[in-house]
């Protein structure tokens, strides 16, 4: 048997609290509801080849690569950008209203309602479903803002806590099969209204675990930025070097991954 999920804390949740069942089923539905918001006309273009293509713009003109030997060659990185939009485009992902930065400290627990919130939408925009999805699953892996953040006791015992930064990433912790075909039932209900048949969350799996490629394409870029422009004190180039690594070593599996019939 898998280690129990400790209870959760109230206020931010840390990135272990992401996979209890009652946390999974909590944010699932809030993220159904978030899905759900409809802008005024016609439904805007997916904001994410626009920031993606923005974001290599600014690391191809700006950023000088040579300073790490593991991070892509300019070539490599074009080349994957226009993979990942032929070959995501053709999955039909609805475009909803996305939070797009759906870690952990991002959700807060309310344990007076028994419901949690969503925080911090600097990223929100228009944008493809099993992206959403998909990033918050890598999001699993921890921990990009808790740098900044402590860790709650039931799970890490009593201050002080480390600070683990870019040291605390482990895709090792990347959802399993079956809490993802959990959570992925549990958005797929609410947002109904009704039962979802084993076909619609094995779709949607797929869609998500693709979309997860393009969300670590997303964060390594922006990472490369932030490693020549922010002030704040975190390992952002090995950061993008981590995302770039997990980015290539699913990609052979995941790209060969087929929609149900």
């Amino acid at each position: 048997m898998g280690r129990k999920a400790p209870p959760l804390c109230p206020g931010a949740l840390c990135s272990c609290g992401l996979r209890g069942n009652t946390s999974v089923g909590l944010i699932a539905l809030e993220m159904a509801k978030i899905h759900t918001i409809h802008a005024n006309g016609s439904l805007p273009k997916p904001v994410l080849w626009q920031k993606m293509h923005s974001y290599f713009s600014l690391v191809k003109n700006e950023i000088n690569l040579s300073l790490s030997a593991d991070v892509p060659k300019v070539e490599v990185l074009e080349r994957e950008l226009a993979w990942l939009k032929e070959h995501l485009s053709q999955l039909n992902s609805p475009v909803v209203f996305c939070h797009n930065d759906l870690l952990c400290k991002n959700i807060i627990y309310d344990s007076a309602k028994g419901c949690v919130q969503f925080i911090d939408y600097e990223y929100t925009g228009y944008n493809y479903q099993a992206f959403d999805i998909g990033n918050h699953f890598n999001e699993f892996a921890g921990p990009r803002k808790q740098l900044r953040w402590g860790w709650c006791p039931p799970c890490h015992g009593q201050p002080p806590w480390p600070r683990t930064g870019v040291n605390g990433v482990d895709y090792s912790r990347y959802p399993a099969r079956e809490t993802q075909l959990q959570w992925l039932g549990y958005y797929l209900q609410a947002q109904k209204g009704s039962a979802v048949t084993p076909r619609e969350v094995e779709r949607l799996c797929v869609q998500v675990n693709k979309f997860a490629l393009a969300s670590h394409f997303f964060w390594a870029l922006w990472a490369l930025i932030q490693n020549k422009y922010s002030t704040i004190n975190f390992d952002f180039l090995r950061y993008a070097v981590i995302r770039f690594n997990q980015y290539f070593k699913v990609k052979p599996q995941v790209s060969t991954l087929e929609m149900p019939k």
